[in-house]
């Protein structure tokens, strides 16, 4: 069993969520986090830390066209273990239907971004 993050996280990532995992299964893209499905140990700290409410059991219907995802990026993102800061319009995307579709970025976070920018 594990965790999966799902579309809501994608312009928001506040990343709450980065400091209670015990594990450091969390990876970065630009714009939304992962959750690397082998490495995810089902405890759940994370998911009501997410003031997104972006994380899901694999138990929840919707969770199952999440987990490819999860899976695919996990593999490709760096792994994050600290707190970032969130979008400074963050709160504006949160709620927002369809961001998966519309926004999402497969490119890497944190200083994997920082290394193509610089």
């Amino acid at each position: 069993m594990t965790y999966v993050v799902a579309d809501n996280c994608i312009k928001c990532k506040y990343m709450d969520c980065v400091e209670v995992c015990p594990v450091d299964c969390f990876y970065e893209g630009e714009n939304t986090l992962v959750i690397h499905p082998d490495e995810c140990i089902d405890c759940g700290v994370c998911e009501p830390e997410c003031p997104a409410e972006a994380i899901l059991p694999d138990t929840d219907p919707e969770a199952e066209k999440w987990l490819e995802m999860n899976t695919k990026y996990a593999e490709i993102w760096p792994n994050i273990t600290e707190q970032g800061q969130p979008p400074a319009d963050a709160d504006e995307f949160n709620g927002v239907t369809g961001k998966y579709e519309k926004f999402f970025s497969p490119n890497p976070g944190g200083q994997e971004a920082e290394k193509k920018v610089g």
